[in-house]
């Protein structure tokens, strides 16, 4: 049976683990030749959690750094060798932050409304030069940084999983799946996207 992406070439940023790890694999395991990138480290991406007066200038400037200045870095060498090739897809990742507000996360929710606008210009930028640009937007997402944030308490894990009309946490393989989509032909007509990927929590 043919992989849909036997051939091609998948970047993979934020590959080492949680989604991005989920989504390299999925590439992998559809034939394509994959290329991760990444930088951990012990804080995460997230930002500190306080009100907006109370968010110090360090944690807004590196969330937005992280989060959104990255992101565009990676799209503006992206879509040069896209022009170059006259085809290729981005699928950005933002969060159910990204289409509502989150408080306590002022500078997190900041950074994820911003991809979203900034997949949605750049799709109507490029979308006569073969290049299609969305966005998805996971809602609760069983990964390292969900464990990091309720330290594996249960009870906090149960209020997480409250805020999903599904009654669950989604799972990595589950976002990787839309990536998967969203870059294959069967999506060819779709860009500007910003796809939830919430168990109806954006409902």
């Amino acid at each position: 049976m043919a992989r849909i992406f036997e051939g091609k070439v998948a970047l993979v940023t934020g590959g080492s683990y949680g989604i991005g790890q989920a989504t390299a694999i999925a590439f992998a395991k559809e034939g394509a030749k994959v290329v991760i990138a990444d930088w951990r480290e012990e804080a995460g991406i997230e930002g500190i959690s306080a009100k907006t007066h109370e968010c110090t200038p360090e944690n807004w400037h590196k969330t937005l750094n992280i989060n959104l200045t990255g992101v565009w870095h990676c799209m503006r060498l992206e879509i040069d060798q896209m022009i170059r090739q006259h085809k290729g897809v981005i699928v950005n990742c933002a969060s159910v932050a990204g289409l509502s507000g989150f408080a306590g996360l002022s500078a997190y929710t900041a950074t994820k409304h911003g991809i979203v606008g900034l997949t949605r210009s750049a799709a109507l930028e490029y979308a006569d030069q073969g290049i299609r640009i969305n966005a998805v937007c996971p809602g609760v997402i069983h990964t390292a940084m969900i464990d990091r944030i309720t330290h594996l308490d249960k009870a906090v894990e149960k209020q997480f999983v409250a805020m999903e009309p599904m009654g669950r946490m989604g799972q990595p393989v589950e976002v990787a799946k839309a990536v998967i989509w969203l870059c294959s032909d069967a999506a060819s007509f779709i860009t500007g996207a910003a796809i939830p990927i919430d168990g109806g929590y954006s409902a």
